[in-house]
């Protein structure tokens, strides 16, 4: 590509996910209907958690956590997709995008990061239970979050450095629905090798690191729970892990699939579909896995709204 046809941008066009405008209008109506319970179950998710006294404890603390990034990274995508399906113009300013892809990005490495703790969390809650308040104290509960958001911010950080460096681009069309960095990286004009090394050691190391920790993790919880005596204690500690394990069956294998390969994630249609099941599905999946296979959970929903019925 010669040098004439790169030049700096202040805008970026999105092309979505269809230039089909019958199907451009039952995506909009499936994703808005998607987005709203989302909305709905991650914050109805987080205030149940806060006024049920019985779910304060340390797996609940991180499960709201959960659902609170949940919604974040959802909410900075999915309205402005909806946007640009309801109307012709499909533009993002430079400085929109690189705020969007930030916050994106922070929410999504907290997430990964998250997921791990609440394997480490369940980990001591089977195996070590006598000791379960002491070693999850409020404290170390909140050291553990805080290494999760400020993994999130710091990796985010350094490839939004990386990606404000690039000079000129010789193109302002992403094939894409929101502002991910493969995509950008593929219309630079410079040399962006360092941003995709990084990307892919980061992602690769993040991915490594959490997985050991919760294969670990729940090699011991199956070890513990094969040792117990009791059948019905089993199922309650196999109910209590299988919501866990969902969803980080799921966030993950397409984590891996879009970042944890060289040059990957050009903005093919592949990488839209698994791109879209972890954005906009899996953020409404989240909480409904854990309240649909919790006990605790509906016990608390039935006891808070039986309350407000009869008061």
């Amino acid at each position: 590509m010669g040098e004439e046809n790169c030049s700096s941008v202040t805008e970026f066009i999105l092309l979505g996910l269809s230039d089909d405008p019958e199907l451009t209008v039952f995506l909009f109506l499936l994703f808005l209907l998607i987005y709203v319970v989302m909305v709905l179950a991650n914050l109805g998710m987080v205030a149940l958690i806060r006024v049920s006294s019985r779910l304060h404890t340390p797996m609940y603390f991180f499960l709201s956590h959960l659902s609170f990034v949940d919604f974040c990274y959802s909410s900075t995508i999915v309205p402005k997709m909806l946007a640009n399906m309801s109307n012709k113009n499909k533009t993002i300013s430079f400085l929109g995008c690189m705020v969007q892809f930030y916050l994106f990005c922070t929410c999504a490495v907290t997430e990964v990061f998250l997921l791990a703790v609440m394997a480490y969390d369940r980990f001591v809650a089977i195996c070590n239970p006598l000791l379960y308040m002491v070693s999850m104290s409020q404290k170390v509960c909140g050291e553990l979050l805080s290494c999760c958001y400020l993994c999130g911010v710091v990796c985010s950080l350094i490839h939004l450095c990386l990606a404000l460096e690039i000079p000129s681009y010789r193109s302002n069309v992403i094939n894409h629905f929101f502002c991910d960095l493969p995509p950008l990286l593929s219309l630079a004009c410079s040399d962006v090798t360092m941003n995709e090394v990084l990307l892919f050691i980061l992602a690769t190391f993040g991915e490594i690191l959490t997985i050991v920790i919760i294969l670990t993790s729940y090699l011991f919880i199956l070890i513990t729970i094969l040792r117990m005596s009791s059948a019905e204690g089993r199922c309650k500690a196999f109910s209590t892990c299988a919501s866990h394990l969902t969803a980080i069956i799921v966030f993950h294998g397409t984590i891996i699939f879009i970042y944890c390969q060289p040059s990957s994630g050009n903005g093919g249609d592949t990488d839209k579909v698994a791109t879209v099941f972890y954005t906009v599905v899996i953020p409404m999946l989240n909480p409904l896995i854990y309240s649909l296979r919790n006990r605790d959970v509906k016990d608390a929903l039935t006891n808070v709204v039986g309350s407000k019925i009869y008061n």
